[in-house]
């Protein structure tokens, strides 16, 4: 069933359900390549279909040393899930061709920077910023999850880093902003090695309407965090927080 994915109207888990989702590994041993593709949310998720961690390194188990070209369209999710693909790319012995299919946003940018060629695709977009978490206790916790965030960040800007050819400051500047590339942007910051065609760049009338479809997405998110919880008082001897809940926010 082809289904739609709309940014607004919709709460948060409604829209990552509505995400069309793909997971696929097909090796050749006669080409000594492997074909993988990533559409979709990027983690574990108990609500709808997604591709974690441990998804790719059971496909890279059975790629063996073959090479790996990897179609990749995904807006993001887990930051630790998106790590953990990157560094079990980053060590596979074959060479890592990865094509952004349509967008590689957040958790999933993370992911594009293990390319040893990234190749965006026509009219392609690729998004950094900053990393977010839902937490409830004390203010004590709430500090704590912030530092926390802080070291999460400088780790992901350090990835970038390997590829940006860009001040370590301008990178953190952008994460802070929510910057979104061009597939040729992608290509002059140093993200990507090359574009699939030769094509002009994404118009700003075409990256104000993204931008402002990701605003709307975000006021989805926020509202349902808040419908989730409500602040209220709690010892901070039971105060609770789940790492896992760890995601750059979309």
């Amino acid at each position: 069933m082809k289904r739609k994915f709309g940014f607004k109207n919709e709460k948060y888990n409604e829209q990552l359900a509505n995400i069309p989702h793909n997971f696929a590994a097909i090796h050749n041993a006669d080409t000594g390549v492997s074909e993988i593709t990533i559409y979709g949310d990027i983690g574990d998720s108990w609500f709808w279909d997604s591709t974690s961690a441990a998804d790719v390194d059971n496909a890279l188990k059975e790629a063996g040393n073959n090479d790996l070209v990897i179609h990749l369209n995904s807006p993001g999710g887990s930051a630790f899930d998106g790590i953990a693909i990157y560094n079990r790319l980053k060590a596979h012995k074959g060479k890592v061709t990865i094509n952004v299919d349509g967008w590689a946003c957040s958790a999933a940018s993370i992911i594009a920077m293990a390319a040893d060629e990234l190749i965006m695709g026509a009219g392609a977009m690729m998004m950094i910023h900053e990393a977010s978490t839902i937490v409830w206790g004390s203010k004590t916790n709430m500090r704590k999850e912030a530092d926390m965030l802080e070291k999460l960040e400088d780790g992901i800007i350090d990835i970038y880093m390997l590829k940006a050819q860009k001040e370590r400051e301008e990178i953190r500047t952008m994460v802070n902003e929510e910057t979104w590339f061009s597939a040729n942007e992608a290509v002059e910051i140093g993200f990507a090695t090359s574009t699939a065609t030769t094509v002009e760049d994404t118009t700003s009338e075409e990256l104000a309407q993204l931008k402002a479809q990701m605003n709307a997405m975000q006021e989805e998110i926020n509202q349902y965090k808040n419908q989730q919880k409500e602040p209220e008082q709690v010892p901070a001897a039971t105060a609770k927080r789940n790492l896992n809940t760890l995601f750059l926010n979309l």
